[in-house]
Parts: C-alpha cells; sequence; structure tokens
C-alpha cells in the first residue's frame, strides 16, 4: 500500500516537529493513526514487552523486529521507523536488516553503539562499543537502503558512560559517515539538550519517556532548541497497561467490570475501529 508523506518529505520542513507515538504492535499503530499521527515509531522497549513480557535488555532478535515491523507496517498508511537496536550482530547483519525492512516498507532504523545485549537507554549500567567499531555498521546501513527515503538514525549512548562532549563528538562523526538523523540519548538538563543541538548540524531526534532521565518538554520547546524528532516511545504503552491492571483488577477481585467500563471503548465502536464491515461485505462476495 502506497504511505502518505514520507519522513525525508517531512523532515524537509524545517518549522515543524515530527512527533512520533511509540508503537508495540498492529493495534496500538491504527490507534496512533486513527488519531492522526502522520508517521509512528516502532518501539524495541515496547515491542520487548509486548511480544515476550519482557524488559528491554537485549532479548528481541532480529526476527522479532523485523516480524513486527511486517505487521505494523501493514496495518497502517503512515511511515513506520524501526527501532533497530545495535542491528543485532555485525556489519553484514546490519546490511541484511536493513534490506529487510526497506523491503517491508520500513521509513527507516534507529541503529544504536551500545554493546549487546544492549538496555533501554534511561537505565543505568550502559556501554558502548568504540566508535570504530561502530562505523562499519552505519556504513553496512547506508549502503544498504536502496532508496534515500529510508531514513538512518545513528543513535550514541555514550553520554551515560563517557560524558556529553564524547557523545556530542561521536554524534558528529556519525553524520559525516553518512547518517541522516543524529540521536544522542538521555541528556540529563535542558541545558545539555541545548549543548548537543547547538553543536551538532544535522537534524536531532529528542526521546521524551515519562520519568526517564531526559526532562520531557514540548515539541514547540523542543524545536526551538533545534530538534527535528520528538520520540515518545513509552505514553501508549505505560497508558494500555495501567488502564488493562485497573479493568483486571477489578475483574478479579469483584468478577465484574461495571466500574471500569468508562476506560473501555463499546463493543460496537472497536468493531468499527478495526474495519469489521469492510470484511463482513468482502465475506459476502466469496460466499
Amino acid at each position: 500500500m502506497q504511505k502518505s508523506v514520507s519522513l525525508r518529505e517531512q523532515l524537509e520542513d524545517r518549522n515543524k516537529i515530527i512527533i512520533l507515538p511509540g508503537v508495540f504492535d498492529a493495534l496500538s499503530a491504527r490507534i496512533a493513526e486513527h488519531v492522526g499521527f502522520e508517521a509512528m515509531f516502532q518501539t524495541g522497549y515496547g515491542s520487548s514487552a509486548a511480544l515476550l513480557g519482557m524488559p528491554d535488555f537485549g532479548f528481541l532478535h532480529a526476527g522479532e523486529t523485523v516480524e513486527n515491523a511486517r505487521r505494523i507496517i501493514r496495518a497502517v498508511n503512515v511511515p513506520v521507523l524501526v527501532d533497530a537496536d545495535t542491528g543485532y550482530g555485525n556489519p553484514l547483519n546490519v546490511w541484511r536488516l536493513v534490506q529487510d525492512l526497506e523491503a517491508l516498507g520500513s521509513a527507516g532504523i534507529f541503529l544504536e553503539d551500545q554493546i549487546w545485549p544492549k538496555r533501554c537507554g534511561h537505565m543505568v549500567g550502559k556501554e558502548v562499543i568504540p566508535k570504530d567499531d561502530y562505523l562499519p555498521k552505519l556504513k553496512a546501513a547506508v549502503e544498504a537502503r536502496k532508496s534515500k527515503d529510508f531514513i538512518i538514525v545513528a543513535r550514541t549512548d555514550a553520554r551515560a558512560p563517557l560524558g556529553i562532549d564524547e557523545a556530542i563528538q561521536r554524534g558528529k562523526a556519525y553524520k559525516k559517515a553518512g547518517a541522516d538523523v543524529i540521536f544522542v540519548e538521555a541528556p540529563r538538563t535542558i541545558e545539555e539538550l541545548k549543548k548537543v543541538a547547538d553543536e551538532i548540524d544535522a537534524p536531532l531526534v529528542a526521546n521524551m519517556i515519562e520519568d526517564g532521565v531526559t526532562p520531557n518538554l514540548t515539541g514547540q520547546e523542543l524545536l526551538n532548541l533545534g530538534y527535528r524528532i520528538a520520540v515518545w516511545p513509552l505514553s501508549g504503552l505505560y497508558s494500555a497497561t495501567y488502564a488493562m491492571r485497573q479493568v483486571f483488577t477489578e475483574l478479579r477481585k469483584t468478577s465484574y467490570t461495571k466500574d471500569t467500563r468508562k476506560t473501555m471503548v463499546t463493543f460496537k465502536d472497536f468493531n468499527k475501529f478495526v474495519d469489521l464491515q469492510k470484511y463482513m461485505d468482502l465475506e459476502k462476495r466469496y460466499t
């Protein structure tokens, strides 16, 4: 299915910041599209939680990421940027992963420089590989894509183990090596966010995690600092988890759900949302 305005084209509008909600399955992707988002982000943290019930701690493998991307991309008609973690191996593994995801219709990837197994960028205990070990992986990603519309976001997690200055130097090197967008993960203050934007001449990503280590700012505030993409990767996951826990808790205690129905859509509305009538009409054509 033909996608809407490409992420590359959206990046060309320098007066607007791209807000990417984190999605973790086809349903969350449909919801994000339904409320009007023009692009979205397949979160590795959320995918690990939804697929495995496990933390973002290096448990996902490439096949699970690709298969989840397949389902999400098929479900929507807007660009989907995929969290590819560290690429799950060496430069050849990255090369194949890019080709697989581009063939599915992905709008691009995040590729990070953590050691494997990695962990969520806002967790403690992160380590990064040497810059010279990451650059061949980035080069493989850039050379593997067939279209410039496939965006390569180079992410560095060097802030935590090596400091903000090293993270900025890596960001500059990754841009020079061919990355389209630079993502310095987990600045700790607004001053650090500004320092990154002032010193790296590239489109930049800011990662907004509720209760994470980076201050949460509005899209306009981030745009004013110099950022072009703001990712809110866990808002949907956390809100869905909260709502389900509330409903299941009531059901377990009372064997009923009357008091939590205000947090639910109705049977009729949900069937409408997933286009039940469309498939009922299709069924009639063949029976």
